[in-house]
């Protein structure tokens, strides 16, 4: 119980002191500093606020700008970013023109393909070993149409 009135009591003067706080007294520096007066040229400058704004430089605005507009940094290396940015594009497309030949002579295989073995089944014997004319005509056509379509 002892304990926990000291602990109150102590803590109520915290607070006391935070509500209260105690006079300072000024150090040596503090008055020497409202001693002092200020300059003669200061006291005209803020005893004459109109003559301030006429003072302004002729590009103020310009100044103003360039205060305001980030500033673009500088590469050291620009021209040769910019060069191997240009080679990168361009092995970009040698690339992807040689995937789309690739593309391409892969389809005519497989197209090839399957001609050859519609071909083969329309000749292989029907009846009595003879060719299959309707099997063999369909693909013909189809040949033909994708020539006539070139």
């Amino acid at each position: 119980m002892d304990r926990i009135d000291e602990k109150i009591k102590k803590e109520y003067a915290k607070i006391r002191e935070r509500q209260e706080p105690e006079p300072t007294v000024p150090t040596k520096n503090e008055q020497n500093a409202a001693s002092l007066e200020l300059h003669p040229e200061r006291q005209a400058m803020l005893d004459a606020p109109g003559d301030q704004e006429n003072k302004r430089p002729k590009n103020f605005s310009q100044q103003q700008r360039r205060k305001h507009l980030p500033r673009r940094k500088r590469d050291p290396f620009e021209k040769e970013s910019r060069f191997a940015q240009k080679q990168k594009e361009e092995a970009e497309a040698r690339h992807k023109a040689i995937e789309e030949a690739q593309q391409r002579r892969q389809q005519k295989l497989e197209e090839r393909e399957r001609f050859r073995r519609a071909m083969a089944k329309a000749r292989s014997g029907g009846q009595n070993g003879q060719r299959k004319l309707g099997r063999e005509s369909k693909i013909l056509l189809e040949k033909v149409k994708n020539l006539v379509a070139k």
